[in-house]
């Protein structure tokens, strides 16, 4: 291995030259967008506007207020005032000629002569057509002036503010017969299943088949605009349909049938047991990750004109109820336009089924979008009996999303229509509760059928022609129906970025790879981390930080933690491997000991020497998150999903903060590899250990993440896939090492580290430069240094800081020879062979205690136990395992400082009882 060093000389006055968000703006991995300014107003257009405030009033409030009154309720339930704003008498307008240059727009913007006069009837016919239709829009809360002109400019003249720009959609006959073939299949494809599974709980699309060709137009607008990939993230409602349409995803419906009937869709012999349903709204952080993730990839060799979302596109799909409901949806939208998470804008769908909860119990604002307006998202409401306005609204979404890079939201308004009365559909009645709206939607025609008719009526389509489209893919249901039987899934390959990764219980995988690195190697990229550009002012108190490192770093010993992750990091930068690690204030670190970013004390420039110091082509990416866990660590767990050469780590800033995002642990980390044969090598850092602080900061309730883990119970037991790996270092040695070994593995496996807090600074827990050589790596146990296994009476089982508490009372009780303190630094997958081989050595030995601070209930005891038990037993050990520690207690740890240290003191006392 080899360091690159270069000088950060020239660098340093660029550098001072800015403030701490030109780090941001312009790091690893970001780049900016293009950049779109609407012309401003001329001097004529300002006086115009001036003398006609009265019409100017009148246009922004049409503007600001037409959504209200716009025709956008398939069922008209939504209740309608009279929207006084509207009334053009209200701003004291009577019928003449009025100059609307500056005011309305007519033409595209810097065509035109200047004057142009009209009628207050053609005004007031001109802007309700557009803003009293189909499609209400609400645009006038942005603060961006550029974005109200482009939006009231594109609406108005129908012209995007560039020639260059592709026309809008224009809905053909062309066009009308594939939104009627999308149409027209999901109705076939719902009543196909209804008939053939009519106990099967589908979600199907019935009243909301706009929702498909809404999808088949953004996809269209994209692709025309260069977008190569779209990630797409969407709850379970019309999934199906999309999924095994011939004109979108393309999904075989015989493997759809061979899934609904009790196979697989993964091949077998791989472990994996399937999934159906996702978490709602949890996937859509996911999507963002990944998103962000492929640009990247894609940004890393593009042209340098290529900017953030020109290649790829996020677009995610919401329920109204979940939208406005679930918190992890407000988190998400506020990552949108973070430096470190933003993707280039995504467009996000919400399918407003209304289903059986009225919007009165649902939410307390007027539309289930209006959570948007949070990150000043544009809305467009579409009303979806209408599909061609549907694929107008699309377009223009994309349009939006394609100029300013930045969110927008879609509302289709639809219905759930064959549930109702003697419609039973699903195993559900909704009609139960919501009689009046099953009531009329009883007595609709389907949209495709309302479709078809208006088609008919145009002569575009004749019955003969609707009729054929319908049996020929009902006969292509039934022909893939008939081959379900012989339906094999497809062999699983990796491909792309995964196609040098194996499969983790595959014969070529190495889960034990030798991790160190040469002493020298160690010492340039310690020396790197923390070297300071001429000219550039640190904090007076970083001072000390750099020179402590350098000296152990001369020395070889007295490593700590923060220096071996530097280690960690460097040492795979220069190997070509990026590293991301983002949480709150993960650049400082929680317990200001990182210190991976250094900021000017005279201008809040940022500098990462590892970045500029090194000169790599691995980069360190710190992602000072906002205040979320959920969407961000499902956003770490999207880009772990796309880049294996990635090491992503999310940072708790206390253990206990993961509660946040157990959704994503759940349903994502643990059951991915099972579920989906997903792998990712997501890195979970949980600050943990009881030091006083009380119930919460103290616990990262490592029982949750083993009791997650499928973990074999024991020895005898076959050995397991393990889904994910818990370890819990005491040395920063053994830090590096877990980090480093997470990337040297041929494979992916998710790992959460039980990290330290009152470690980061103990001179007993240091490591030396020997401990990471070079034929080092990372040791599941590790045996007391001390302990004589001759004389050995008692052996205490640990795991985490208590053992150098208990390392230091042992020496004062003057007990070496007597007790051995034996730490289990992995806790999944259970090292069982390892600790055999240890506890071998102390045969004479005629106690085996475990020994945690945390309560019995909790920490590692439950899990170790039966797993200990199972070694003992194959040593012929007659004794069982005595639990040393705290008793059942609902909170982590006692919120009283005195009971605190009268508990542990007795916790440590206990490990020496009768010695």
């Amino acid at each position: 291995m080899r360091v690159r060093t270069s000088s950060l000389r020239l660098r340093a006055g660029v550098l001072n030259s800015g403030g701490i968000r030109a780090y941001h703006d312009e790091s690893f991995g970001f780049r900016k967008p293009k950049p779109y300014v609407f012309p401003d107003y001329t001097q004529e257009q300002l006086t115009n506007r001036a003398q006609n405030a009265p019409l100017l009033r009148y246009v922004d409030s049409m503007r600001t207020h037409g959504h209200r009154a716009a025709r956008i309720d398939p069922l008209d339930l939504i209740h309608r005032e009279e929207v006084a704003a509207l009334d053009p008498a209200r701003y004291g307008l009577q019928e003449g000629e009025y100059d609307v240059d500056g005011i309305v727009w007519t033409r595209r913007v810097g065509e035109g002569d200047g004057e142009e006069r009209w009628s207050l009837e053609e005004i007031v016919r001109h802007l309700r057509g557009v803003y009293v239709g189909r499609i209400g829009y609400e645009y006038m809360h942005s603060p961006s002036k550029t974005e109200r002109l482009w939006f009231s400019h594109l609406l108005e003249s129908q012209a995007l503010p560039r020639a260059e720009d592709t026309p809008l959609t224009i809905i053909d006959e062309q066009r009308k017969r594939r939104i009627h073939g999308l149409l027209a299949r999901s109705e076939v494809f719902d009543l196909f299943l209804q008939a053939k599974f009519p106990n099967l709980k589908r979600y199907g699309l019935e009243g909301g088949e706009s929702m498909l060709p809404a999808l088949d137009a953004l996809f269209a607008s994209a692709a025309q605009a260069g977008v190569q990939n779209i990630i797409l993230a969407m709850p379970h409602r019309g999934r199906l349909n999309l999924l095994t349409d011939p004109q979108l995803l393309s999904y075989r419906p015989a493997a759809l049938f061979h899934k609904i009937r009790g196979g697989s869709e993964i091949p077998e012999g791989l472990g994996a047991e399937g999934d159906v349903l996702s978490h709602l709204e949890a996937a859509g952080p996911v999507a963002l990750g990944k998103t962000r993730a492929k640009q990247y990839s894609l940004l890393r060799t593009s042209p340098a004109d290529c900017s953030l979302g020109d290649r790829v596109m996020c677009v995610q799909l919401h329920g109204d109820a979940s939208f406005t409901g679930q918190g992890v949806v407000m988190e998400s939208l506020g990552l949108s336009g973070l430096p470190h998470f933003t993707s280039g804008g995504s467009v996000h769908l919400v399918v407003d089924i209304g289903y059986t909860t009225p919007a009165s119990g649902a939410r307390s604002s007027q539309y289930c979008s209006d959570v948007g307006k949070m990150i000043n998202a544009p809305v467009l409401h579409v009303n979806g009996d209408y599909p061609e306005d549907v694929a107008r609204a699309m377009d223009i979404a994309f349009r939006y999303r394609n100029y300013f890079r930045k969110d927008i939201i879609v509302d289709l308004l639809v219905y759930r229509w064959l549930t109702a009365y003697d419609r039973h559909n699903e195993l559900d009645i909704p009609g139960i509760t919501s009689p009046l709206m099953y009531e009329k939607i009883a007595a609709r025609r389907s949209v495709p059928q309302l479709y078809e008719e208006r088609l008919i009526s145009e002569g575009v389509l004749t019955q003969a022609d609707i009729t054929s489209i319908r049996s020929a893919y009902r006969d292509h249901l039934e022909s893939e129906l008939t081959e379900t039987p012989s339906y094999q899934p497809a062999p699983f390959t990796s491909t792309g970025q995964w196609s040098e990764i194996v499969w983790p219980a595959s014969e070529e995988a190495n889960h034990n790879p030798i991790t160190g690195v040469q002493g020298e190697t160690l010492k340039d990229i310690g020396k790197a981390s923390v070297t300071v550009p001429d000219g550039f002012e640190i904090h007076p108190k970083l001072h000390r930080h750099v020179k402590n490192r350098l000296a152990s770093l001369e020395s070889g010993t007295g490593i700590d933690w923060a220096t071996a992750e530097a280690l960690a990091f460097g040492s795979l930068m220069v190997d070509g491997v990026d590293v991301r690690i983002s949480g709150q204030d993960v650049g400082r670190g929680t317990f200001s000991h990182r210190h991976a970013m250094f900021v000017n004390q005279k201008t809040e420039g940022v500098f990462i020497p590892l970045n500029d110091e090194l000169n790599e082509d691995g980069k360190l990416e710190l992602a000072n998150s906002s205040l979320s866990e959920m969407a961000v660590l499902g956003f770490e767990y999207g880009a772990s999903w796309e880049r294996p050469n990635l090491l992503p780590i999310w940072e708790a800033q206390f253990g206990d903060f993961f509660n946040g995002a157990q959704v994503i642990i759940d349903t994502f980390i643990a059951s991915s590899e099972t579920k989906w044969l997903k792998q990712s090598g997501i890195v979970l850092m949980l600050p943990h250990g009881l030091d006083g602080a009380g119930p919460e900061h103290s616990s990262s309730r490592v029982e949750r993440m083993l009791q997650l883990t499928n973990d074999r119970y024991l020895t005898t037991d076959e050995p397991v896939n393990i889904n994910m790996h818990v370890v819990f270092p005491t040395t920063p040695a053994q830090y590096f090492h877990v980090l480093r070994r997470q990337i040297m593995r041929n494979y992916r496996k998710p790992l959460i580290i039980a990290g330290p807090k009152g470690l980061l600074r103990l001179p007993a827990a240091s490591s030396s430069l020997v401990d990471m050589a070079p034929l080092t790596s990372f040791q599941p146990i590790l045996s007391d240094p001390v302990a004589n296994p001759t004389t050995v009476k008692r052996v205490v089982l640990v795991s985490g800081k208590i053992y150098y508490e208990l390392v230091k009372a042992r020496q004062e009780h003057e007990l070496n020879d007597d007790v051995a303190f034996i730490r289990i630094e992995e806790l999944a997958p259970f090292p069982f062979d390892e600790l055999k081989k240890e506890l071998k050595r102390y045969r004479g030995s005629k106690e085996c205690f475990w020994l945690q601070e945390e309560p019995r209930n909790q920490g590692a005891y439950t899990h170790v136990l039966p797993r200990i038990e199972s070694v003992l037993k194959a040593l012929g050990f007659r004794g069982g395992v005595v639990y040393k520690g705290r008793k059942e207690s609902a909170v982590p740890a006692p919120g009283i400082g005195k009971m605190y240290k009268e508990q542990q003191q007795a916790l440590i006392d206990s490990a020496f009882e009768g010695l």
